[in-house]
C-alpha cells in the first residue's frame, strides 16, 4: 500500500487497491479519514490539505460531534440487565412494557441521537410528538352510530414511557457513558388534576350484587357455576379489597377461617401473593359467608363426547365423579370478566359520573371506600390493602365527604368580655 505525508506528518495519503487517494488526521485525539476523489497524487495533496484545514476550522467552533455511544446501543444493554437483574422481582408483563415501549416509540424517536443528546429539551420534544400523534382506533359500534375518532395517548402513558427513557439513561450513567441525567420532569402543569378512582357508591354496590344474584338464580343450568361465581367474587373482593392479580393467585391453602380476638367476629386471614410479594389481609366478617359456599361448590363437570355406541348402550356411560375444590385449587378459577363486564353494562352500571369505566379493580376502590366512610383508620386500611398512606389520601380520601371533621371546620373562637362583634353568621349577613 503506497503512503506518504503533508503537513508535517499531519496528514497522511495512503492508496490501497484502487486507484483513488483517501486521507487521514487526528484532531483532538479522534482519528478521521476521508476520500480525496483523485486519482493523481498532486491533486490529491492538493485535496487532503483543503479537508484538514476544514476538519481544524470545525473542530475549533465545536462543529464536530464528539463519537458516542447511541441511544440504541444503550437501549439493548438496559433490556439485557433489566430482565435478568429483575426477573422474579417484577411482574414479566411490566418487563415487556418497557421492551414495547421503546420498540414502538422511544427507538424510533431516539435511536440514532448519541446518549448525550437525549436533553431535557429533546424529552420535551418527545411529548409535544406523542401527543399529537392519533392512539389506537376505538372499536367499530353498531350501525347507525358516528364513528368516534382515534384519541391521542394518554398523560398516564407518556408518563411510563419517559419512566422507560429514564431508566434507560441510568443505565448510560452506571456504565460511564453518561455524565448526568437530564431533568426529564414536565415543565408545565407538574401537579395533575386530582380525580377519585371509579368506584361503586353504596346504594350501587348493592345493586350490582343484587344483580348478580338474580342473574345466578335465573340463569340457564350450563351456565349457572359461572355466575354463581361471578356473584361470590362481587361479594369476596368487596369485602376484602384484594386485586385482581391478587384474587386470581389465591388459592384455598392461603385462606383460614379464624375468630378475631378483638371483635369476636369470624374472618379471614389471607396470604397474599401479588404485586408486592407476599402480604395479608384480614377480611370483613361478611366474607366469611361467601368463602364458605366457594367450598361447599362442586367443580363443574368437563364434557365428555360419547360415541354412537355409547350412547345406544347406556349403561356403559360413566359419568366422572363430583370433586369439590382442593388446598392447592385457585379459589377462582378461570376467567368470567367477560360476564362480568356484561353484567355491568346490562344494569348501567359501566361507568360513574365522571365518565370513567369501571373493571374488577373498582371492587377494590369500593372496599377502600366504603373502610373509610365507616371512620376506619387509614393506617391500618394502609397496611391491610398494602399499598401507602399517600396513596389512599390522594386517590380515595379526597372524594369521602366523611373523613371532614366538621366540628374543626366550623370552630369560632369565643368571643371576649365586653367585645362587641358582628356576627357574620346570621341570618341578616347569610342574606346579603
Amino acid at each position: 500500500m503506497a503512503r506518504h505525508e503533508i503537513l508535517a506528518g499531519k496528514v497522511q495519503l495512503y492508496r490501497r487497491t484502487n486507484r483513488i487517494w483517501h486521507c487521514s488526521a487526528s484532531v483532538n485525539g479522534v482519528q478521521h479519514r476521508s476520500s480525496t476523489k483523485e486519482e493523481d497524487l498532486e491533486l490529491a495533496k492538493v485535496a487532503a490539505e483543503d479537508w484538514y484545514l476544514d476538519l481544524r476550522g470545525k473542530s475549533r467552533y465545536g462543529l464536530i460531534k464528539k463519537k458516542e455511544i447511541t441511544f440504541n446501543k444503550v437501549a439493548d444493554q438496559f433490556e439485557l440487565e433489566y430482565e435478568t437483574i429483575t426477573e422474579g422481582l417484577r411482574s414479566p408483563r411490566w418487563v415487556e412494557g418497557h421492551k414495547h415501549r421503546l420498540r414502538l416509540h422511544l427507538r424510533p424517536f431516539f435511536g440514532s441521537m448519541g446518549i448525550s443528546e437525549v436533553t431535557a429539551g429533546q424529552a420535551q420534544a418527545y411529548r409535544v410528538c406523542r401527543a399529537g400523534q392519533a392512539g389506537r382506533k376505538p372499536r367499530a359500534r353498531a350501525d347507525g352510530e358516528e364513528e368516534r375518532a382515534a384519541k391521542p395517548p394518554s398523560r398516564s402513558t407518556i408518563h411510563d414511557e419517559i419512566v422507560t427513557l429514564r431508566q434507560v439513561l441510568k443505565t448510560a450513567q452506571r456504565h460511564g457513558w453518561l455524565s448526568h441525567l437530564p431533568d426529564l420532569s414536565p415543565p408545565y402543569g407538574t401537579r395533575g388534576k386530582i380525580s377519585h378512582r371509579p368506584w361503586f357508591s353504596p346504594a350501587e354496590y348493592k345493586a350490582l350484587y343484587m344483580a348478580t344474584r338474580e342473574y345466578a338464580k335465573t340463569v340457564h343450568g350450563r351456565h349457572r357455576w359461572n355466575a354463581e361465581q361471578v356473584h361470590d367474587f362481587v361479594l369476596f373482593m368487596g369485602n376484602t379489597g384484594l386485586r385482581p392479580d391478587e384474587a386470581k393467585n389465591l388459592q384455598h391453602r392461603d385462606i383460614s377461617i379464624v375468630k378475631d380476638q378483638d371483635t369476636g367476629q369470624r374472618i379471614l386471614e389471607i396470604e397474599v401473593r401479588g404485586k408486592t410479594g407476599v402480604g395479608y389481609c384480614k377480611s370483613m366478617p361478611g366474607a366469611v359467608v361467601v368463602y364458605e359456599r366457594l367450598l361447599a361448590r362442586a367443580k363443574p363437570e368437563p364434557k365428555i363426547k360419547h360415541t354412537a355406541r355409547q350412547k345406544r348402550a347406556g349403561g356403559d356411560i360413566v359419568m366422572p365423579a363430583v370433586s369439590y375444590p382442593q388446598p392447592k385449587d385457585a379459589v377462582f378459577p378461570g376467567n368470567h370478566i367477560k360476564l362480568f363486564n356484561k353484567l355491568l353494562e346490562r344494569n348501567g352500571l359501566k361507568g360513574d359520573r365522571d365518565g370513567q369505566l369501571r373493571t374488577a379493580y373498582s371492587l377494590r376502590h369500593t372496599y377502600i371506600c366504603l373502610r373509610l366512610m365507616e371512620g376506619a383508620d387509614i393506617y391500618q386500611i394502609a397496611k391491610n390493602c398494602r399499598t401507602s398512606v399517600e396513596m389512599i389520601e390522594k386517590y380515595y380520601a379526597a372524594h369521602i365527604k366523611n373523613t371532614l371533621d366538621t366540628s374543626a371546620i366550623n370552630r369560632r373562637r369565643p368571643r371576649r368580655k365586653g367585645e362587641a362583634q358582628a356576627d357574620l353568621h346570621s341570618d341578616e349577613w347569610s342574606a346579603i
